[in-house]
């Protein structure tokens, strides 16, 4: 005889087996998200232009999350407005922070309104006396070859053990009194124009000859002055970047490639003068609209870089990966970018600059990278 268990006594048996099918279901979602700190609330802006909770929670893991180093400050500004502005413990809105090659971006303004003013030519010869003697092959050297990175001098950037870098022996070893010199002494290893190498002492050759361009000047005090004086009216007083300090070497060179220092406030209003075209937030256009496309136009030798400035154009198979994130944001967003992840991301087709200041390896910069990015994809191009 078979025994036939009631319907109603069995479906009660399978009761217990159900709920830890559901219970194990549930488990295999994505655990909540921890609610977010007062202080990431207070970092960001009402009229962000972004849901708030979003923004604040992605701008909150460029301070928390794990393998990205440390952060140490974060402006982001839409539409010319804060949107975010949040600092690290001991770090605030006066603290000036290291550009290191941030600096480039800055010196190819400088060299930009030195050409607009008459004083210097993108396509001539650039105007360095031990480049012109007869026979000499660095004399097909232009200024455009110099500001996009095309030199052809030799150059090693960062080498190992870390004396073998030309970067360090310009700035800290045998070239630190005179750097420009040291750096135009170095023979040819490429014909003028045809290879990209990144060099910090191509940008401390193209601040001395700015300084060239405007005394004529031996004295380091009076080159010293030259610069600081037509950087100060020309371009840090309109902009209202009262902190910013540019350092110079002792024969009155600015050390243009790697050393100035400034706010996150100050560094973000030189990314929004590049974002609208080279003017100022009255509306003087203190560098030509044009200059500025022809800082963010990719170099013929490296679609990634322009005149000192780092481009998201997309680039197949590099070598390093890429400096930024093509796929994450549009191609007409550029960067300023220095040592251990100081960067000014802007990106005019989001009306956006976002500025990102503190220490990550080579290792961690990708992903603060990305998670960079996350704070600018809340945003819809326009």
């Amino acid at each position: 005889m078979t025994l036939r268990m009631p319907s109603h006594i069995a479906a009660a048996a399978l009761l217990p087996a159900l709920a830890v099918i559901t219970a194990s279901c549930a488990d295999t979602g994505p655990p909540p998200l921890p609610p977010l700190t007062q202080a990431a609330l207070d970092a960001v802006s009402e009229d962000a232009g972004a849901p708030k909770d979003q923004l604040a929670r992605q701008v909150d893991e460029l301070f928390t999350a794990e393998g990205i180093g440390e952060t140490r400050a974060v402006l982001l500004l839409a539409d010319g407005k804060v949107a975010a502005e949040r600092y690290g413990e001991g770090y605030d809105s006066e603290t000036r922070f290291i550009s290191w090659s941030m600096a480039k971006t800055v010196t190819a303004v400088l060299v930009g309104m030195l050409v607009a003013d008459g004083l210097l030519s993108v396509d001539a010869p650039a105007p360095v006396p031990m480049w012109q003697r007869s026979g000499e092959p660095r004399a097909d050297i232009t200024l455009r070859h110099l500001l996009q990175m095309r030199s052809g001098l030799r150059h090693t950037e960062a080498g190992d053990p870390p004396y073998d870098s030309a970067e360090v022996r310009m700035l800290f070893l045998d070239g630190r009194d005179d750097m420009a010199k040291w750096a135009k002494e170095q023979p040819l290893e490429a014909e003028p124009g045809t290879h990209f190498e990144y060099s910090s002492n191509t940008t401390v050759i193209l601040a001395d000859i700015a300084a060239r361009a405007l005394t004529d000047s031996e004295d380091p005090d009076i080159r010293r002055r030259a610069v600081t004086n037509y950087l100060e009216e020309r371009l840090f007083t309109p902009l209202g970047m009262t902190s910013i300090v540019p350092e110079f070497d002792a024969s009155g060179t600015l050390i243009g490639g790697s050393l100035m220092h400034a706010t996150a406030r100050d560094y973000a209003k030189f990314g929004e003068f590049m974002r609208i075209g080279g003017r100022a937030p009255g509306g003087e256009q203190l560098v030509p609209s044009r200059w500025i496309e022809a800082m963010t136009q990719p170099s013929p030798a490296a679609a990634f870089y322009g005149y000192q400035t780092w481009l998201n154009q997309p680039v197949p198979d590099l070598e390093n990966g890429h400096p930024l994130f093509p796929d994450r944001a549009p191609a007409s967003l550029f960067s300023l970018i220095g040592h251990m992840g100081q960067y000014v991301l802007v990106s005019p087709d989001q009306r956006l600059t976002l500025v990102r200041l503190g220490h990550s390896t080579s290792a961690e910069r990708p992903a603060m990278l990305q998670q960079a990015a996350d704070v600018l994809a809340l945003y819809p191009q326009r």
